[in-house]
């Protein structure tokens, strides 16, 4: 008699979220997809020409950019469903520049295969 186990891999948006609040560029780079794309519009890569980052690669570099950068990060407003999650984060450089980043989650496999991100900050 043979067995079939089946694993399935579920995402999991406190995961993400208390990685994000710690700064913690590993634990984030490891919920993506090796073939993921991030879409970001702010004011630098407004919506007719956003930002757009593909693969593992250069969204771990995207992360570990983010991640080093001195600022606070607060979750909130998360939302979730089997296809996707969607969440707010608050952001707060040490100068006292505030980010807010709002962002929407496709998902596949249990892990994120799209982002989409819409951020904006105090202007100084």
């Amino acid at each position: 008699m043979t067995t079939t186990t089946t694993t399935t891999s579920t995402f999991e948006l406190g995961r993400l979220a208390d990685a994000i609040e710690a700064r913690d560029a590993t634990r984030q780079i490891e919920l993506y997809a090796p073939d993921a794309t991030v879409t970001i519009s702010d004011r630098l890569s407004q919506p007719g020409t956003p930002r757009v980052i593909h693969g593992g690669e250069a969204i771990a570099t995207w992360i570990k950019d983010t991640c080093a950068r001195e600022m606070t990060h607060s979750v909130q407003s998360r939302v979730q469903d089997d296809g996707g999650a969607a969440f707010v984060v608050a952001c707060r450089y040490t100068d006292g520049t505030n980010v807010v980043c709002a962002t929407v989650l496709e998902l596949a496999g249990g892990l994120i295969a799209k982002q989409t991100v819409v951020q904006a900050w105090d202007e100084r």
